[in-house]
């Protein structure tokens, strides 16, 4: 060990003194050997990079280094990031007599002399320590005859850290800076909106094309580092690429990630099971509106300045703010057998509510839906009773007690708008819709088309109903048009005269017979139609099938 330690570079002669020194008998040096002997087993922290570092839980892990040679007295940062849970670290400096380690450079090995400067051993002193999960940075100065040490030590579980040391002082920032006043500014909040502002960091007004501000939303805590949000992220059982929403690389998503990007603004979404987390990227701006958020909640908010160069970030002090309670919808009252016709907006996603009071023990619900599909949810004295998305007509038969307090909340599940009609009425009043087929669809028979002539069949019910069948010519471009913008709710009355094919009367008190067919004569070859069946119950008021667009035969 003793020679070893004299064949190493001159820049790490400290280390070669401090080594042979362990082999010095005195009781007066046992720590220092055991000290010395992790020192000797650290490992070297690479100047002016980053080093990522695994720690173990309780384990600690030590790292050291020392300035170039020639050096005598030079400025150093150390800057640790925690990237989980707290950690303790600390920084050693290691000191020797000019006279010891003059000996040990040239070489002399006499056991005598060697004890002798065992009367003035190296020093150890603790210049500083930390414990907890923020990010901190050491700055001092260095000595050429002086070693220092950093020590790692995670208590809670196993983790990781960013390590970032320099000697450097004239090269250009790793890290983009932070104004005076880090602090973000909520100026703004709304029930789905919360408008930020925030100083501009200095190293925007210096290198702009390479440096942006990212922003993370979600409704848990705030984040002291980018690197301690992507691990809350990734231990939710995500796989989150490094700097995901940092990098705009092409990264493939997780099914658990929806990337949006558009105005130049990059946002991803991450779905885990505390809700949803948010990484908005947006360039040099320093106000930003966060939209779609939810009524009433909490959230967290923090700002990341970015080097896009070399993905480095610094954190500005994170705030919260929780958005406004949602007004109560406008409630309207319900009356016996009275058919009601809301349209609800699907872009603001607002709820309608009616109200109705129980004249009698069993009522019914009815809901035929005009256009898109309706969330309905029914509660009975403030609990649910019935919660549904619904695409035709439904009925809901309730059974309660007199003068209960029933409320129906309704919203569209799709961007654009939707229709419904509803109507309340007692269980044993005769129904305002008619008795419904087990399908509304609408068959056509390819075998029996020709030119000028096509066969459809639908199915009835048990019940002697009126069914009248309406076409009208289509061009091709206009078929998923047509469908989309057509009201279910609308009558043969909408409809030209000329549409009309006819109106028949039929049932069968087997339903498995109730089919009846009809063909359509009178058509043009090689052309599309669209075909409707209305079907009138008791009350005179309609249901229309499932439109069904048919093409005739070209040549025959």
């Amino acid at each position: 060990l003793k020679m070893f330690c004299f064949y190493l570079p001159l820049h790490l002669l400290m280390v070669a003194c401090l080594c042979h020194s362990i082999k010095a008998p005195t009781t007066r040096s046992q720590s220092l050997k055991t000290d010395l002997f992790n020192f000797y087993h650290s490992l070297i922290l690479a100047d002016g990079k980053e080093t990522t570092i695994h720690l173990l839980k309780d384990i600690p892990k030590r790292y050291y280094f020392v300035l170039e040679e020639g050096r005598a007295l030079a400025p150093f940062t150390i800057r640790v990031t925690p990237c989980d849970v707290p950690i303790e670290w600390s920084i050693l400096a290691y000191k020797a007599s000019a006279s010891f380690l003059g000996k040990a450079g040239q070489g002399d090995h006499d056991t005598q002399e060697m004890s002798k400067s065992q009367k003035s051993p190296s020093m150890v002193s603790t210049i500083f320590n930390y414990k907890g999960n923020s990010v901190e940075t050491y700055m001092g100065m260095s000595s050429h005859s002086a070693l220092y040490m950093l020590e790692f030590l995670s208590t809670e579980r196993d983790t990781h850290i960013t390590v970032y040391l320099t000697t450097d002082t004239t090269s250009g920032h790793l890290y983009p800076e932070l104004p005076m006043d880090p602090r973000i500014d909520v100026i703004g909040i709304g029930h789905t909106t919360v408008t930020l502002s925030w100083k501009h960091s200095p190293s925007v007004l210096q290198h702009r094309e390479n440096i942006q501000y990212c922003l993370l939303v979600n409704e848990k805590h705030n984040y002291k580092s980018l690197c301690a949000a992507e691990t809350a992220i990734r231990s939710s059982g995500m796989k989150l690429p490094p700097t995901l929403a940092l990098s705009l690389s092409p990264y493939l998503l997780e099914p658990q990630q929806v990337m949006i990007l558009s105005n130049s603004e990059l946002t991803i979404i991450n779905k885990v099971s505390s809700g949803e987390v948010r990484q908005i990227c947006m360039g040099t701006r320093n106000t930003y509106t966060v939209p779609s958020l939810s009524p009433s909640t909490q959230y967290y908010f923090d700002v990341f300045v970015v080097n896009l160069l070399t993905n480095a970030s610094a954190a500005y002090t994170g705030t919260f703010a929780r958005t406004l309670e949602e007004p109560e919808p406008k409630v309207m009252e319900l009356k016996d057998r009275k058919v009601t016709h809301i349209v609800l907006d699907g872009k603001k996603q607002k709820s309608y509510s009616l109200q109705y009071q129980a004249r009698h023990k069993k009522i019914q619900f009815t809901f035929q839906l005009c256009r898109g599909q309706v969330q309905v949810h029914i509660t009975k004295n403030g609990k649910t009773v019935a919660l549904e998305n619904i695409s035709e007509l439904r009925s809901f038969s309730l059974k309660g007690k007199l003068l209960d307090t029933y409320v129906v909340h309704m919203r569209s599940t799709e961007q654009s708008n939707s229709s419904v009609k509803v109507q309340v009425s007692p269980h044993f009043h005769k129904p305002l819709f008619p008795l419904l087929p087990e399908s509304l669809k609408i068959k056509s028979f390819s075998k029996l088309r020709t030119c000028n002539s096509v066969t459809i069949a639908w199915l009835g019910t048990q019940e002697e109903s009126k069914y009248c069948v309406y076409k009208k010519r289509i061009e091709e471009d206009q078929v998923w048009m047509e469908l989309q913008s057509m009201d279910r709710c609308s009558g043969p009355e909408s409809r030209h005269k000329s549409e009309k094919v006819l109106c028949k009367y039929f049932y069968d008190v087997n339903v498995q017979r109730a089919v009846t067919t009809e063909t359509i004569r009178g058509l043009d070859a090689g052309t599309l139609y669209l075909f409707d069946v209305y079907l009138f119950g008791p009350s005179g008021i309609p249901i229309r099938y499932h439109s069904k667009v048919v093409k005739t035969r070209k040549k025959c």
